[in-house]
């Protein structure tokens, strides 16, 4: 129970490097004597087993600490990253977080109380178990955030298992699942978290070159601008052995490219939701979209075209909706999934796909070939209604040059007339002035 098979690496691994923050070497040893500091501290401020805490913060040596001491506390978690500045309010009422501590860009931390009485029925289950929980959140179909409740011991029997030891950037954020899973496995492994303050292409890239980084965990999105920003030409990657690469879908047209220019790099997909956990995965190669998922611990199976998974890192249910799960215990991930064997090939989401006329239009497809054109720098597909066919094909398009609507679109189906189904072919077109991706690095398709 709790982090002692993680304090027993870091005694295994006092002397060598575990976070390195703003190029500042943080050793394991150093790990391990703010892990007890903080303890400590949780103790003489009288914080108790089951008590529901926020932790606000960005990767840095003193939230790693911090939230492997209360983990150690059986606290509750709910970890915030400032890119849910905007949502903040609606993630406090939502998860009734009691205690707050305030990570800020200097790594000094403050505890405020609050009046909420956390009294959720989930969050009684795990204060009997005694076990530390995670709130995790996460967009749904609507919009209207979705409020995760995990038991952490579950989640933290994985890393049980040595695996690879790697230096390892922290690209994906502290509060999503991606983050967590990269921070635990790390730590874990006696690897090296080596932390970004700004997530743009030359100074990720930069960090890779100057700590020798093995393994980049991001997105499509932020791959496709370290292609268009020709960011990979200034830099030396020659440490970096793996790009995995998730939280959305690949457009195939990326991935090829990708890995023409960087061939000695594995590219790796990678799989998980905020319910489930991250599952193991292995592509057939790496530049193939064809995957294969499961590993201890998950099971798969697909109904009617949708992935269903069956994990014991499953969630408790959410917060603020009712269960999602079947009655024999399966999540429905809602991803419209190809099989072929033991692999899988994930389409996008059964919400987002397209009915033209009673075609079915994958999003990532058409963007896939639009990304193919000349300075076409961000891309996003989806569906406007017609009172003829049901809906169109519309795309929103961002440009590296001056183009205009009508010239774009002119070329635009001259190149798909012969990569695309007609019924496929964007008939609308917007040009976007401003990006298209969150600070997560994600398309936006709402917008």
């Amino acid at each position: 129970m709790g982090i002692d098979f993680l304090l027993k690496v870091f005694e295994e691994n006092k002397e060598n490097d575990a976070i390195i923050w703003r190029d500042e070497v943080y050793s394991y040893g150093w790990l391990l004597d703010r892990t007890a500091y903080w303890q400590k501290k949780i103790t003489s401020q009288k914080i108790n087993s089951g008590a529901v805490t926020a932790l606000e913060a960005d990767f840095s040596p003193n939230s790693a600490a911090l939230l492997l001491a209360l983990i150690e506390a059986n606290c509750i978690i709910v970890p915030l990253a400032k890119a849910v500045k905007a949502k903040k309010s609606e993630f406090k009422k939502i998860s009734q977080y009691e205690i707050s501590y305030v990570i800020d860009k200097n790594d000094n931390i403050k505890v405020n109380r609050l009046a909420n009485v956390a009294n959720h029925e989930l969050y009684q289950l795990l204060k009997t178990r005694r076990h530390p929980g995670l709130v995790l959140f996460s967009s749904g179909s609507t919009g209207k955030s979705k409020a995760a409740l995990h038991d952490l011991a579950d989640i933290l029997e994985k890393y049980k298992t040595p695996r690879h030891k790697q230096r390892t950037i922290t690209f994906l954020l502290y509060d999503h699942i991606g983050g967590l899973n990269t921070m635990l496995y790390t730590l874990s492994n006696g690897g090296c978290l080596i932390t970004v303050q700004d997530r743009s292409p030359d100074r990720v890239l930069s960090a890779i070159e100057k700590h020798k980084v093995e393994l980049l965990p991001t997105s499509p999105t932020f791959l496709n601008l370290i292609l268009q920003s020709e960011a990979y030409k200034r830099y030396n990657l020659q440490s970096l052995k793996t790009i995995s690469y998730g939280t959305e879908p690949m457009p195939e047209s990326t991935l090829k490219r990708l890995h023409k220019l960087l061939p000695n790099i594995k590219l790796l997909q990678t799989y998980g939701l905020s319910e489930i956990g991250i599952l193991r995965s292995k592509s057939k190669s790496s530049d193939s979209l064809w995957v294969k998922i499961g590993g201890e611990g998950f099971e798969t199976r697909i109904v009617d075209g949708i992935l269903q998974i069956k994990a014991n890192s499953a969630m408790l249910g959410y917060l603020n909706r009712p269960s999602p799960f079947t009655e024999d215990g399966w999540f429905i991930t809602g991803d419209a999934v190809e099989v072929d064997g033991d692999y899988i090939k994930i389409l996008g989401r059964e919400s987002e796909i397209i009915n033209v006329g009673g075609e079915k239009v994958y999003p990532v497809e058409v963007e896939s070939v639009l990304h193919m054109m000349d300075d076409v720098a961000e891309v996003i597909a989806g569906a406007e209604l017609n009172p003829l066919i049901g809906n169109i094909v519309k795309v929103h398009v961002k440009l590296d040059n001056d183009e205009t609507t009508s010239d774009f679109r002119k070329r635009m189906w001259s190149f798909c007339i012969d990569k695309l189904p007609k019924y496929s072919i964007p008939q609308k077109v917007v040009l976007a002035k401003k990006d298209m991706h969150s600070d997560r690095y994600k398309k936006m398709r709402r917008v």
